[in-house]
C-alpha cells in the first residue's frame, strides 16, 4: 500500500511538481491548495507525511505547523517544510516549529526526495 502524502502548496505548479514527484516515487499525494484546507485535510487523509509551503495566502505555514504539533492525533505525522525562506534562521525558526524536514525553493529534486525519504 503507498504512502499518503498530504501537499499544501498555494502556487499550483510547485503543487503539481511535488506531487507528481512522489507519485514517481509510489506515494498517494494529496494536493490542497489552501492553506486554510490544511488540518481538515490532514484529519480526513491520514497522511504518513505533510509537505508544508511556509508563506502562503491566509494563512501562514509556521502557524499550520504549530496547530498540527498540538493535535494529538496528528503531532506524530512529520511535516517537512518546502520554502523560499532561506535567510540565516528560518531554517530554525520552522524547525522550532515542529517540522521535522526542511527544503529551500527552488527544490533540488534529489534533495528533495532525500528528506521525504529521511521522514518516511
Amino acid at each position: 500500500m503507498a504512502k499518503k502524502a498530504l501537499v499544501v502548496e498555494d502556487n499550483e505548479l510547485n503543487c503539481k511538481l511535488f506531487c507528481d514527484l512522489l507519485r514517481a516515487h509510489d506515494w498517494h499525494a494529496e494536493p490542497v491548495l489552501d492553506g486554510r484546507e490544511a488540518v481538515g485535510r490532514a484529519r480526513a487523509l491520514g497522511p504518513d507525511l505533510i509537505i508544508m509551503d511556509i508563506q502562503m495566502p491566509h494563512v501562514s505555514g509556521l502557524d499550520l505547523i504549530e496547530e498540527l504539533k498540538r493535535d494529538a492525533e496528528m503531532a506524530m505525522i512529520p511535516i517537512m517544510a518546502v520554502t523560499a525562506y532561506a535567510a540565516k534562521g528560518d531554517e530554525e525558526r520552522i524547525r522550532g516549529a515542529g517540522a521535522e524536514g526542511y527544503v529551500s525553493k527552488p527544490i533540488s529534486v534529489a534533495r528533495f526526495m532525500q528528506e521525504v525519504d529521511a521522514l518516511a
